[in-house]
């Protein structure tokens, strides 16, 4: 820790044994057991992983270390050993206090030392080398003397550079640290230990077990048996792959069958045929790419897996076999692999002339080795003669290390795009984002845009195409390296307008064709692609209006008397609020994940807050009205529409009237676009126009479910003023397409919570079209109004911007984010959870659902709290079973199931009393039993001697 003296290594135990005696190569592998913790040492620095080959502790009883040995005899093995017999083994991981690592660094500048470092080196100083144990650590040991420790470099620079670093560090203690139970396994030349630490079973001693596949597409992983390991490799049809046995960096048709004890690796498409059919066991068959000077090649070789590389021929064997017992099987002569005048004792594996690497006449291929396993008379042996042939030995300086990670690079990226195809068609919930951000880093961006327009214009199913468009925007954004804007913006520029035009005529695939065309004008820089994203976006929302739009089917229409002219249908809702769920049903969310919302319609202040009224005038025309909040407001805004071109702004939603606009041309009461001018539809249909009167006496961004509510209600009232009737089901689902002709891209909680009466839950499966089933809730007796008593709403003075926060949700969505699939999952599994907490009238259960719900919604949108509201929700988190934002957050209105019923006055003093809130007001809510009504009334709906009709629509 910070402040703290010396060093100290962590080590193993390891039996008492006596080491290995010959030189082992490469490094090893620490398995430190599960669980295991490294206890706080009185040490702290740096951290440095290396290995030793036969390195032992020799520690006193206090942990500190007294002599490092290596190759020891089995004396000083013996000297090492602890009470239990084993002895302390260097594992290479070591901590450098503070001080010790500042007193080490110091040591660059004095010669010798200095020579370690580019400024000694660049000074002219002859390079030395040193050993982190040997040379730094072994100087703090307590059992070294400075003549031994200098004495034991080896040429004069090594010993003055030991004098050094003695005076620097010898003060400082080497403590140690034990990994019980740890191994540590040396990484050899051996094919067998190679094969075995990559296909550890569960089961085996270790508890270290490796993945089946890794970075890879396989077709059949039915076919991968226990104990085999696949890594970055492309294994199309039926590759069937034997426990223990590897398989790296290749690409595979099948039918293949790999047998047990196989390693294969830099294997391309090529070599399938002749693997088909050819049984493989206890072989390893790698490809390689080598440069022979200006001329680049693809060697294989074959080797069995018990084959040493070194041993002499006379007591080794190649593939598996005595070298006698080769030569007589494929007639190939001990002169065909070596030189006559080697001597009999170096002709080995290692030097033997065995792989084809050029011929005069043909090509070269993996047949080209195969054979040696099945030797064919005469042919195979003339031709493997008379190619160019080399060892080992000869091939490994000229091997290609730039091309062969080029080619593993490459064929990361083709099984990537088979993992697209595979993600998207298949509709699977994993992300695409990390291939994506690959791609782009290196270079291969290209061939997966290719691939994603592939799937997009070939898929048949606007889901799947749109979600291919949104893979698109991502690796656009990511080509951006985070510069050129903001992803949200506008995405109506005119150069992608006949892409638009041919994906909402339903020609995706001309649609995506020129999307992918005009593409090629925006990558130049950053501002360019950040544009085009925007637009990919906007694209796929065209899609996604699409695949909702099929939700058009379940809207059933019938006929009804046309009520007389001049007189008002009026409708008038409740609001929603959101116990549950929500986000769940926003599309995409909800046909490609399924959704499940709990709603509760309720009074505000005693009132329905929403309506709508519509009559038929005499007059040719559509008049427009929205009022100031109730039925007998004076007018905010009027339009007039005469004209069919009155109408083409429908889908905009800022446009003055855009949502009435909408309702006519969805009801159908109004044909867009048309060769028939607007009067003489209305004339001919109706005899005469309609005048539409829209109020709420909620704060716009209320969160209450306003605008679809609305939606809803207008419709309502049009069909019925129309001569039409619709069941409350038509309506959910006509206004989803209304949102959808809007473009506002709302989902159907809102609809649902204001147009069906009381407390219940709707659904919808993943599947395309989407539908919308509700489910009432049934409470027990009396609690519908013990949730009045305890249900409140706080308006909390900010303004809600849902749609800023919807296109983050969809884009993390479409991305597959983790944190974004298994949030929707939980909000799922919530909105069952609250259902039944309301079926048993549990309040405090409820109240932790709301919570939860809370929890949820700032997950899928970050920042939906603002600084004030969590003031506010601090503040009455004491007084409350729950609490939660209405609608999508952000602002709007909170509303608080409280511990006491009848807490209005109560929580107004806690919340004046709390800084930092601004203008709040709270209101009463009351459950709504009856759901919306609809009547027709007379000329004048002040006049209450006019006759009302209410009838279910």
């Amino acid at each position: 820790m910070p402040g703290t003296t010396g060093s100290t290594s962590l080590m193993n135990r390891s039996v008492a044994a006596p080491p290995p005696r010959g030189a082992l190569g490469g490094t090893g592998v620490l398995t430190p057991p599960v669980p295991w913790v490294l206890r706080s040492q009185p040490c702290c620095g740096c951290l440095a992983w290396g290995s030793l080959k036969s390195s032992l502790w020799w520690s006193h009883s206090q942990g500190l270390v007294h002599n490092i040995i290596y190759k020891g005899t089995e004396a000083q093995i013996q000297q090492c050993a602890g009470p239990d017999g084993t002895v302390p083994l260097v594992c290479g991981v070591v901590f450098f206090s503070s001080d010790a690592a500042e007193q080490l660094l110091a040591t660059h500048v004095i010669p010798p030392l200095d020579a370690c470092t580019y400024m000694g080196l660049d000074s002219g100083a002859p390079p030395i080398q040193l050993s982190l144990f040997f040379d730094i650590v072994l100087c703090m040991a307590r059992g070294v003397t400075e003549q031994d420790f200098v004495k034991g470099g080896g040429d004069t620079s090594v010993r003055n550079a030991r004098s050094v670093l003695w005076a620097a560090l010898h003060a400082f203690p080497l403590s140690m640290a034990c990994i019980p139970n740890a191994s540590y396994d040396y990484m050899t030349t051996s094919a067998s230990d190679h094969i075995r630490s990559l296909t550890l079973l569960p089961s085996s001693a270790s508890h270290l077990c490796f993945c089946k596949t890794a970075h890879s597409h396989v077709d059949q992983p039915c076919l991968l048996e226990d104990g085999s390991s696949v890594t970055n490799c492309l294994l199309e049809g039926a590759v069937r792959v034997a426990a223990g046995s590897v398989i790296q960096h290749c690409h595979l048709q099948g039918p293949l069958e790999i047998g047990p004890g196989c390693l294969l690796s830099g294997l391309t498409v090529g070599s399938s045929p002749a693997l088909q059919g050819f049984p493989l066991h206890d072989v390893v068959l790698q490809g390689h790419h080598v440069q022979l000077r200006d001329l680049p090649c693809h060697v294989f070789t074959l080797t069995g897996r018990l084959d040493d590389w070194q041993s002499p021929a006379e007591r080794a064997t190649y593939l598996n076999m005595p070298w006698a017992e080769f030569f007589h099987r494929t007639g190939v002569r001990e002169g065909d692999l070596w030189d006559a005048e080697m001597p009999q004792g170096s002709r080995c594996l290692l030097s033997a002339r065995l792989f084809p690497v050029l011929h005069a006449h043909e090509a070269l291929g993996l047949e080209d080795v195969l054979w040696l396993l099945a030797p064919v008379a005469g042919e195979r042996l003339a031709r493997w003669r008379a190619a160019w042939r080399m060892s080992w030995q000869e091939l490994l300086p000229c091997l290609d290390k730039a091309a062969e990670l080029g080619a593993r690079q490459a064929l990361f990226f083709l099984q990537g795009q088979h993992k697209v195809r595979r993600v998207l068609l298949g509709r699977k919930d994993s992300s695409l984002l990390p291939l994506a951000r690959s791609a782009v880093h290196e270079g291969y961006h290209e061939a997966v845009l290719g691939t994603l327009d592939e799937v997009a214009s070939t898929a048949g199913d606007a889901g799947i195409a749109a979600r291919a468009l949104a893979c698109i925007a991502e690796v656009l954004g990511c080509m951006a390296r985070g510069e050129g804007g903001l992803r949200s913006g506008p995405a109506a520029n005119r150069e992608w307008a006949s892409a638009f035009g041919r994906l909402e005529s339903g020609d995706i695939a001309g649609g995506v064709q020129e999307l992918a065309a005009e593409r090629q004008k925006w990558m130049s820089r950053p501002a360019l692609l950040v544009r085009a994203a925007r637009h990919y976006e906007g694209a796929e929302q065209i899609l996604v209006r699409q695949a909702v739009m099929s939700s058009c089917q379940f809207v059933t229409v019938g006929q009804a008397e046309l009520p007389p002219l001049g007189h008002w249908v009026q409708v008038v809702c409740p609001a929603r609020l959101d116990l549950s769920g929500g986000w769940s049903d926003t599309p995409p969310i909800t046909y490609e994940h399924g959704g499940a919302v709990v709603d509760v319609a309720v009074l505000v202040d005693g009132c329905w807050p929403i309506g709508a009224q519509v009559r038929r005038i005499s007059e040719p025309e559509l008049r427009l009205v929205s009022l100031g909040g109730t039925p007998q407001s004076e007018a905010v805004a009027e339009l007039v529409c005469r004209e069919l071109d009155h109408l083409r702004d429908y889908c905009q939603p800022h446009a003055p009237g855009a949502l009435l606009k909408a309702a006519f041309i969805c009801s159908q009461v109004v044909q867009f676009p048309s060769q028939k001018p607007l009067q003489a539809q209305l004339m001919e249909n109706f005899r005469g126009g309609f005048e539409v009167h829209t109020w709420s006496t909620l704060p716009h961004g209320s969160g209450l479910g306003t605008s679809s509510i609305l939606a809803g209600a207008v419709m309502a009232a049009l069909y019925r003023a129309a001569g039409k009737t619709a069941s409350t089901e038509s309506l959910i689902h006509a206004v989803l397409h209304l949102e959808q002709r809007l473009t506002t891209g709302g989902g159907w909680q809102d609809q649902v919570g204001g147009l069906v009466p009381g407390i219940k839950i709707g659904r919808s499966k993943a599947q395309l079209p989407l539908r919308v089933e509700v489910e009432d809730i049934q409470v027990p007796d009396g609690f519908t109004q013990t949730l009045n008593d305890h249900l409140l709403l706080v308006y909390t003075g900010k303004t809600r911007l849902a749609r800023n926060l919807l296109q983050d949700v969809v884009r993390n969505w479409y991305a597959r984010l983790p944190s974004a699939v298994q949030n929707a999952d939980a909000l799922v599994s919530n909105a069952e959870e609250c259902a039944q907490a309301l079926r048993q009238g549990n309040l405090s259960l409820i109240g932790k659902c709301l919570d939860c719900y809370w929890q949820q919604k700032k997950c899928m949108a970050p920042g939906c709290e603002p600084l004030a509201v969590g003031r506010m929700m601090d503040a009455l988190r004491p007084y409350v079973y729950g609490q939660c934002l209405a609608g999508a957050g952000g602002g709007g209105f909170l509303y608080v199931l409280t511990r006491a019923p009848r807490q209005k006055e109560v929580l107004h003093q806690i919340l004046a009393k709390t800084e930092g809130l601004g203008n709040f007001s709270i209101h009463s809510v009351e459950v709504d039993t009856g759901g919306f009504s609809v009547k027709v009334v007379g000329c004048d709906t002040e006049d209450s001697a006019c006759p009302g009709e209410h009838m279910a629509v």
